[in-house]
């Protein structure tokens, strides 16, 4: 696609034949390390490790924990070798959206995408609970001095608003510096701990151990956190239209994403649990759950490390909602330019002149994210333990559906596309395991939900969970035939903007 690097205009549409005009991301803003850290930080390694581990020790599958890294990173490596055959082919800020248009047929595309999307937008409110609950309490302990939760997520609303404004490259910065802290801190603790000879029991391989990943108190609980920490690792795809050379640099930093995460993820909790001593680390995780971390960082680390992290847990909730905030612009701006709805086209569709961002519809993305906020602050909930259990669940299982329907959209594509590409494993095997073991995936939410939510258990929220994913897809659904019926010319455009140079032939 021939544009000037520095801005983004409008530019002609992939596919032959059409006259419309849709806008453009800034081309070439961000190499694959940059795509690598904006989704790995949707991950939020240290809110993953500090957050989930300790909770899968005392209530999920124990000392197995590191175990249950192990396998969601095999799951979900072979989810990604499908994903990225597709990604060769297709390069879409719609991501999921454009893939399973193209592999299933654009109802189930544009239902997946407003999933897609009701996902993203619900995750970044529930970072900014997280994150001024973090802010808040670390003030508080390290200073004496309170400042209202409130104010610390005013205070990342803006940042992501402003983070999106000014386009990818911007929002890169941010994340490599916030991310690389947070990843060394940890891999100091863990680094230190194996050089301590594993922690008072020494070194052990029961807490990798696949069999023990089934185990414990509840391991499909254990499970479903596993898979949990890697939420948003797939948006890789979603920057393919800003990155240089997209058809090389999204399949190799999506697998990246998924490998290198992966590793560390194993790597960190083994170390936690061998460091606090396996034979105690169940009574410790249960008893007070940052121990589980902050006591292996004291000792063989040093007390500073501890007051590093406890900052680190703040920025790393920041750069997660950060990235989060971005994808769901993305999913916006991609529905918005196909005028799903007409007055989308050239408002949340539409790109800023100069940095080539979709501004709008991160603004969009901010106002809604505010009410959300506001409506569970009016309603009593902790920015927490409601706010951000409640709403990190149901994105969650939204994206996960999302995930399962993209893994048989990859085999339905490549049936009657790209036979030079087809191959037994690739685009077969791989897809059809990858996509049972997302549907298994949801199936272990689904049933472990109550235990995850904690002291939210009986919400309203969480009780209508699966009845919202299913209104959201139900909507979607029954749009895309309207459109088919009535508005036939807008129901062809669904999913169907790529990039021109790796557009769909």
């Amino acid at each position: 696609m021939a544009v000037d690097e520095g801005v983004a205009p409008a530019a002609k549409d992939a596919q032959p034949g059409r006259d419309s005009t849709v806008h453009r991301l800034k081309p070439n803003a961000v190499g694959m390390l940059g795509v690598v850290f904006m989704a790995v930080a949707t991950a939020a390694p240290i809110t993953a490790m500090t957050g989930n581990v300790p909770f899968m020790v005392s209530a999920g599958n124990g000392t197995g924990a590191p175990a249950s890294y192990l396998v969601a990173m095999v799951v979900l490596a072979i989810f990604a070798v499908g994903f990225t055959s597709m990604a060769k082919h297709i390069t879409s800020t719609g991501a999921f959206y454009g893939f399973i248009s193209y592999g299933l047929g654009r109802t189930a595309g544009l239902a997946s995408g407003l999933l897609a999307t009701f996902a993203y937008v619900v995750f970044e409110p529930a970072l900014i609970g997280i994150f001024s609950t973090f802010a808040t309490e670390t003030l508080k302990d390290q200073t004496g001095v309170h400042v209202p939760w409130w104010a610390f997520a005013v205070l990342m609303l803006a940042v992501n608003a402003t983070g999106t404004w000014f386009g990818v490259s911007v929002a890169e910065k941010l994340l490599v510096v916030l991310l690389a802290t947070e990843v060394t801190i940890l891999a100091a603790m863990a680094v230190s701990v194996a050089l301590h000879g594993g922690g008072p029991d020494g070194f052990s391989l029961g807490p990798v151990n696949p069999v023990h990943a089934f185990q414990g108190t509840s391991a499909g609980l254990g499970l479903f956190f596993a898979f949990w920490s890697w939420v948003g690792f797939e948006s890789t795809a979603m920057y393919g239209e800003e990155s240089r050379d997209p058809k090389r640099i999204i399949p190799k930093a999506t697998m990246v994403s998924v490998l290198g995460v992966g590793v560390f993820y194993v790597f960190v909790s083994w170390m936690a649990i061998s460091g606090t001593g396996e034979s105690r680390a169940v009574e410790v995780a249960t008893a007070n759950p940052l121990a589980l971390f902050f006591g292996p960082t004291e000792q063989y680390v040093g007390h500073w490390a501890v007051v590093v992290m406890q900052w680190l847990m703040i920025t790393g909730s920041l750069a997660c909602g950060m990235a989060f905030h971005n994808c769901a612009a993305r999913y916006m701006y991609a529905l918005g330019r196909e005028g799903v709805l007409p007055v989308l086209k050239n408002t949340v569709g539409r790109t800023h002149t100069r940095h080539g961002s979709p501004h709008i519809a991160g603004l969009v993305q901010t106002v809604v994210t505010a009410v959300l906020l506001l409506a569970f602050a009016v309603a009593g909930k902790d920015p927490y333990t409601g706010t951000y259990v409640l709403l990190a669940i149901l994105g969650t299982m939204a994206i996960l559906v999302v995930q399962a329907v993209c893994s048989f959209a990859v085999l339905a594509y490549f049936r009657t596309h790209h036979p030079e590409s087809r191959h037994w494993f690739r685009t077969f095997t791989a897809p059809l395991i990858g996509g049972v073991a997302m549907l298994a995936v949801v199936v272990l939410l689904v049933s472990n939900m109550g235990a995850a939510a904690g002291t939210e258990s009986g919400s309203l929220v969480l009780k209508a969970t699966p009845w919202l994913v299913a209104a959201v897809a139900a909507l979607g659904i029954g749009y895309a035939q309207y459109l088919k019926r009535r508005a036939p010319e807008r129901y062809l455009l669904l999913g169907r903007t790529v990039l021109e140079e790796t557009k769909e032939r």
